[in-house]
């Protein structure tokens, strides 16, 4: 079976009770994780299935499509399998890598109150006690951490920033579910507690330290990936619903599609949806080439992606009225889901400057 399949008859009519509960049942997602699914791009030799990332990218669009708590779970698993592979020596990897792709989950810990695209204001400490390490801190909003039996926690050190694996049951690590999260409900949303929590040295990766700037850039760049490529499956879900309302229903004696101020939000939705997907399509395939220019790619796919899904949402709703407005519904998810991504991993605003830069520097 072919994974997006396999998706589509797990997920089948269950996300708008994911989302009103707020939970996706962790069996689920520990069964998804064994298969390798939740985190593709991770190699054969971990245990994973060693997509590209354009492969992986077709299959995020397809679950944003269904379901964006999911998609969220997978962007975070993702990051935290792409952070060791980029950040920890071979033997962390060996033996931290397959357990991501053997059931376990992970959360990736990087935002806090005063530091969110701030990176210069992280406040959580990882402080060498001879051959310990101590991690102090609060973080919020990490995305699958109610799940996660991993914590990959990026804070400041003596001589500038590393990220050290947590275990979520260690002693002094208390999790706090977000329970009302504007989108994503089900993505497992909560704020972190360390307080004098005590691991093996090993457990910073590579035990180098660097610039909080470079260390979260490297994992954003993969989320950044993974959200944008989410953002399209909403544009896509959200334009089958609303074409087949239009199809279906009829007003004043004609067709709602007939209508001309309607179909001009359908054809608004399918430009959104084809710009987004080619923007991400040649940001997996810099991505995969091992182009420098990923990162500037990267940026743009989840701009496009995660404004477009937002403006594309929103029209939807309009296309379908009342009969798009109860919560749960596909469209009514897509509008709280999409309005989020315009904020994580690089809010709207932090994009278009960082692109505004790239213009400058390009200039000549």
């Amino acid at each position: 079976m072919w994974p997006e399949e396999l998706f589509t008859d797990l997920v089948g009519d269950r996300a708008a009770e994911w989302d009103r509960t707020g939970r996706i049942p962790l069996d689920t997602l520990r069964g998804l994780g064994a298969k390798g699914l939740l985190c593709a791009q991770a190699p054969a030799a971990h245990g994973g299935l060693a997509f590209s990332s354009r492969r992986n990218g077709e299959l995020t669009a397809h679950v944003g499509a269904l379901c964006s708590s999911l998609r969220s779970v997978m962007t975070s698993q993702g990051m935290a399998a792409w952070t060791l592979r980029r950040l920890a020596g071979p033997e962390q990897q060996a033996a931290l890598v397959p357990r991501l792709t053997g059931g376990e989950l992970a959360a990736v810990a990087f935002s806090e109150a005063a530091a969110g695209s701030d990176l210069s204001a992280l406040r959580t400490r990882i402080t060498r006690d001879g051959d310990e390490v101590v991690v102090d801190g609060a973080k919020v909003w990490t995305t699958n951490a109610a799940y996660a039996d991993l914590l990959v926690v990026f804070g400041r050190t003596e001589d500038g920033a590393g990220a050290v694996v947590v275990p979520a049951s260690a002693p002094g690590v208390r999790i706090e579910r977000i329970e009302d999260p504007l989108g994503c409900r089900a993505a497992g949303h909560a704020d972190i507690r360390l307080d004098g929590v005590r691991l093996p040295a090993d457990a910073l990766l590579q035990g180098v330290d660097r610039t909080p700037a470079l260390l979260v850039t490297t994992a954003l760049a993969y989320g950044r990936m993974s959200v944008a490529w989410g953002c399209t499956g909403i544009l896509r879900g959200c334009l089958t619903a609303a074409a087949r309302h239009a199809k279906a229903r009829e007003q004043f004696g004609v067709r709602l599609a007939d209508h001309q101020l309607v179909a001009r939000h359908l054809a608004g939705l399918l430009v959104a949806e084809q710009s987004a997907r080619r923007a991400c399509e040649h940001a997996s395939d810099l991505w995969d080439e091992g182009s420098p220019d990923m990162v500037t790619a990267a940026v743009l796919a989840k701009h496009v992606a995660a404004t477009g899904a937002a403006r594309g949402a929103a029209r939807a709703v309009q296309v379908l009225a009342s009969a798009g407005s109860r919560d749960g519904h596909t469209v009514a998810r897509a509008l709280r889901d999409a309005k989020l991504m315009e904020i994580i991993e690089g809010s709207s605003e932090i994009c278009e400057l960082m692109l505004a830069q790239h213009a400058l520097a390009t200039a000549g």
